[in-house]
């Protein structure tokens, strides 16, 4: 399932929770900056406001970013002071949202000795090159199918466009889980989700 994104006039920044920290602090300062980079560029576009959640930082436009416009908030948001440039993963403009699932995984992991956890998850996805150009929404979320049944789904939300190009590439994709073989699935947003989650 996909779904269009509200705000075409939202940039996302992706860094490490440090780097929002402190990038964040100082936002009515980077908003001021900023306005003064787009005038002096004699663009029309105006950052309205900056606010965070747990991996992004978001600033919000008045006007929908020209690719000039971007590249010269990436410069200066990688320009900050006490911010580390190297974490700062990709600057985009928001897009569309893909429900995915993962299925086939068991919740104890013979071969590890150990619960399945969302960041083992995302490695292994790594590993395979099964995620190469797709960025998650949030962190993966994995619940337990049922409590006597030693079965889980993983779910993830990535960044996609209308098309579902890039859900289109990764469902029916499988992959190894210790012993077991994983397949990714499309799926309806699951409603039973909640919305700040953590691995």
């Amino acid at each position: 399932m996909t779904i269009k994104s509200p705000l075409r006039k939202q940039i996302i920044v992706l860094m490490n929770s440090d780097n929002i920290k402190k990038f964040i602090s100082k936002s009515s300062n980077h908003v001021s900056n900023l306005n003064r980079v787009l005038k002096n560029m004699k663009s029309d576009v105006m950052i309205n406001f900056i606010y965070s959640d747990p991996l992004e930082i978001m600033i919000v436009t008045s006007k929908v970013t020209s690719t000039s416009d971007l590249q010269s908030i990436k410069n200066y948001v990688k320009s900050v002071n006490n911010i580390d440039s190297n974490n700062i993963k990709v600057l985009y403009l928001s897009q569309s949202k893909s429900y995915l699932k993962i299925i086939g995984i068991l919740y104890f992991q013979e071969v590890l000795l150990s619960y399945i956890m969302p960041k083992l998850v995302k490695d292994i996805i790594k590993q395979n090159q099964i995620s190469d150009n797709v960025i998650l929404v949030l962190k993966l979320y994995i619940i337990k199918v049922f409590p006597k049944l030693d079965m889980t789904i993983v779910w993830l939300d990535i960044w996609d466009v209308q098309s579902r190009s890039k859900a289109k590439s990764l469902i029916n994709r499988c992959f190894n889980v210790g012993n077991n073989i994983a397949t990714i699935r499309g799926a309806n947003m699951n409603p039973d989700m909640p919305q700040c989650r953590n691995s």
